[in-house]
C-alpha cells in the first residue's frame, strides 16, 4: 500500500455531474491529488480540465495511467462500461472508486472483483448514501440494539426528473441496467447494510410514471425478504412532480421500538409560482466523507464498502428487474448462481 505521508495521484474517468462532485471531494482531501481527467469526448475532457485548474486531460484511460503514473482512479462513466474499465484499472495496478452499480450484471461485477483480488488493490463501489447523516444514524441506532430485533424497514427516496433529456444513456436499459440498478441499488444496498442480514428474495414492481415512452421504470417498489425474517420495502421515484420535488422517509420497526426519520425533520419547504418543494437538507457532504473513507482504504485501512458489497447490490438490482418482468419474487441466490 502507499505511504501515509505521500498523496496518492488520482484520475477521474468521466466528466459528468457526478464526476465534478468527486473531483471537488478529491481537491479537499489532503491524501489525494487530482492528476488528470479522462473522457472519450475531447471537448468534455478539455472543459473538465479547465474546471479543475488545468490538470492534464486525456481521451484514453491507458494513456492517462501511463503518462501520469496515477495510483488510483475514480470511474464515473455509464454503467455498461464499468466492468471493463474496472479490470483495466486493476491490471494497471491502481486502486479504484467506482460509481454504482459495480456492473450491469453479476458476471461483470464478479469479473471486476476477481481482477482486484488478483492485483491486491482496493476496489470500492461508490454507494454514497451510506455516508450521509441519515444513513449513519439509522445504522448506529440498529447496531446499538435500541430497536431490538428489526422486523420491518421502509425507505422511500422520492424525487422528480433528474436526467438530462430523453437521449440520456440512463434511460436505455441496455446501458444503465434499468432503474433498479441505476438508482434503486442505493436503497437495496442501504437496507442490507442497515440490517446486516442476508437478502433472500426481491419482489418488485415498476411504473413508467412520466410517460409510456420511457424505456425504464421511473417509479419502483422493491420488497426484500431477509434470512433473519426482516422485510424491507424500498420505494424509489424519479416520476414525482413538480420536478423540484424531493422527499426521503425512513421507518424501522423492531421488537424494542420504532425509528422514524422523515426528510422534513432536517429541512424546510418553499412555495413559489412553480410549486412547492423541500429545501436541500443540511448535514454531512456524503461525497467528501466517501472520498475520505476511500483514502483510508488506499493508504492501508479496510474499505468501507467492499467489492462483495457491490456484487451483492448488483445481484439484488438484477433480481428486482427480473421480478418486474416475471411478476414473482426472485431469489438473490438464483441470480448469483447463474454467473458463478
Amino acid at each position: 500500500m502507499e505511504s501515509h505521508s505521500a498523496s496518492v495521484g488520482v484520475l477521474v474517468v468521466g466528466t459528468g455531474f457526478i464526476a465534478a462532485q468527486h473531483a471537488a471531494a478529491i481537491h479537499a482531501e489532503p491524501r489525494l491529488e487530482l492528476l488528470g481527467v479522462v473522457d472519450i469526448d475531447p471537448g468534455r475532457a478539455a472543459a473538465a480540465s479547465r474546471a479543475n485548474g488545468g490538470v492534464p486531460w486525456f481521451t484514453d484511460l491507458g494513456a492517462a495511467l501511463a503518462e501520469t503514473g496515477a495510483g488510483a482512479c475514480v470511474v464515473c462513466t455509464p454503467n455498461d462500461t464499468h466492468a471493463d474499465l474496472a479490470v483495466q484499472v486493476a491490471e494497471a495496478g491502481a486502486h479504484l472508486l467506482i460509481e454504482k452499480p459495480l456492473a450491469t450484471d453479476v458476471a461483470g461485477a464478479r469479473r471486476a472483483a476477481e481482477a482486484f483480488a488478483r492485483a491486491g488493490r482496493v476496489l470500492m463501489p461508490a454507494h454514497s448514501h451510506r455516508y450521509y447523516d441519515y444513513a449513519l444514524t439509522v445504522r448506529d441506532v440498529i447496531r446499538a440494539g435500541e430497536l431490538g430485533a428489526v422486523d420491518l424497514v421502509r425507505l422511500s427516496l422520492l424525487g422528480g426528473w433528474i436526467w438530462p433529456d430523453w437521449r440520456g444513456w440512463m434511460l436505455d436499459p441496455a446501458r444503465s441496467g434499468g432503474h433498479s440498478l441505476h438508482n434503486g441499488v442505493h436503497l437495496l444496498d442501504l437496507v442490507t447494510w442497515w440490517t446486516g442480514d442476508i437478502p433472500e428474495t426481491v419482489y418488485a414492481r415498476g411504473r413508467r410514471q412520466t410517460a409510456a415512452e420511457l424505456r425504464v421504470y421511473d417509479y419502483l417498489e422493491m420488497t426484500v425478504a431477509f434470512a433473519g425474517g426482516a422485510v424491507a420495502v424500498c420505494e424509489m421515484s424519479r416520476g414525482h412532480r413538480p420536478t423540484s420535488y424531493a422527499r426521503r422517509d425512513v421507518l424501522v420497526s423492531g421488537s424494542g421500538g420504532i425509528l422514524t426519520l422523515p426528510w422534513d425533520a432536517e429541512a424546510g419547504s418553499v412555495t413559489d409560482e412553480s410549486g412547492t418543494a423541500l429545501l436541500p437538507p443540511g448535514g454531512t457532504d456524503g461525497f467528501a466523507t466517501q472520498i475520505a473513507a476511500w483514502a483510508d482504504a488506499v493508504t492501508g485501512g479496510p474499505p468501507a464498502v467492499t467489492a462483495e458489497d457491490g456484487l451483492l447490490a448488483v445481484a439484488m438490482g438484477v433480481a428486482a428487474e427480473r421480478s418486474i418482468a416475471e411478476g414473482r419474487p426472485v431469489p438473490v441466490a438464483e441470480v448469483l448462481k447463474e454467473a458463478a
